[in-house]
């Protein structure tokens, strides 16, 4: 087994599906079947999921909410986004999640207190961490790479939506763009990617934490990534690798 703990990284439209807004049993199906194949294959699953199905940024400068306040909002509807998988997961089967919040909100959810989160996660439960970092100024990428290395995770699994991995440029636009199998954190950074936000991108390489992103429409990608084959496109400090024309 390559990795026995990660944290995945969701979008908020991940939970919605092919509709703009809102939940799809369909892909909230989908997303309890995956956690649960990883949680089965005995890694230790945390997860972050973002708000953007309920809340996008977009929507507070049309109505002329300024960014710190929109951003709150944003970390609320994060908060229900995770007991929403957590109920998910909960009825897909027989195993104990939690949800943890930056925000203090303790008749729903536990205060995310790292060193609690880690026993859970010792213990076989699912981690769900809702609310960011509880600050604005920040998207989910952030929060994701930070929680990931305060469990101690061996990688983040950031999960995309049609799109297999990390390309030269945009594969919808360039039939020529190619997949990097493999890349240097400085080359996302330095061509401006947009995989992670950039913040995230250089927490992740100044603690040298693997951030895998793979199409999570696929089915087992995540277990065939814990298990060791090369999925989608590895973010590391090793050399760039294209995949062949």
């Amino acid at each position: 087994m390559r990795y026995s703990r990660v944290l995945v990284k969701l979008s908020g439209g991940a939970m919605a599906g092919n509709k703009d807004w809102g939940f799809s049993p369909e892909a909230l199906n989908h997303i309890a079947d995956e956690v649960l194949k990883l949680h089965n294959l005995g890694v230790q699953v945390s997860v972050v999921v973002g708000g953007g199905n309920i809340f996008r940024g977009e929507l507070g400068e049309e109505w002329g909410i300024e960014r710190a306040e929109a951003d709150n909002i944003g970390m609320i509807a994060t908060v229900t986004n995770s007991l929403m998988l957590r109920g998910v997961l909960r009825s897909h089967g027989n195993v104990d999640v939690r949800v943890m919040t930056a925000i203090p909100m303790d008749t729903v959810a536990e205060p995310f207190i790292r060193l609690r989160a880690i026993r859970h996660l010792e213990h076989g439960h699912i981690v769900i961490l809702a609310a960011g970092t509880g600050n604005p100024y920040v998207t989910t990428d952030y929060p994701a790479v930070q929680r990931a290395l305060e469990l101690r995770a061996e990688a983040l699994l950031a999960a995309k939506n049609g799109i297999d991995g990390i390309y030269t440029s945009d594969p919808k636009r360039d039939p020529s763009a190619r997949r990097y199998r493999r890349i240097n954190y400085d080359t996302v950074i330095q061509k401006n990617l947009r995989a992670l936000d950039q913040s995230a991108v250089l927490l992740a390489r100044d603690h040298r934490l693997p951030i895998h992103v793979f199409n999570f429409d696929a089915p087992g990608t995540m277990c065939q990534i814990c298990q060791g084959e090369d999925v989608g496109t590895l973010i590391n400090h090793n050399g760039d690798i294209l995949t062949e024309e």
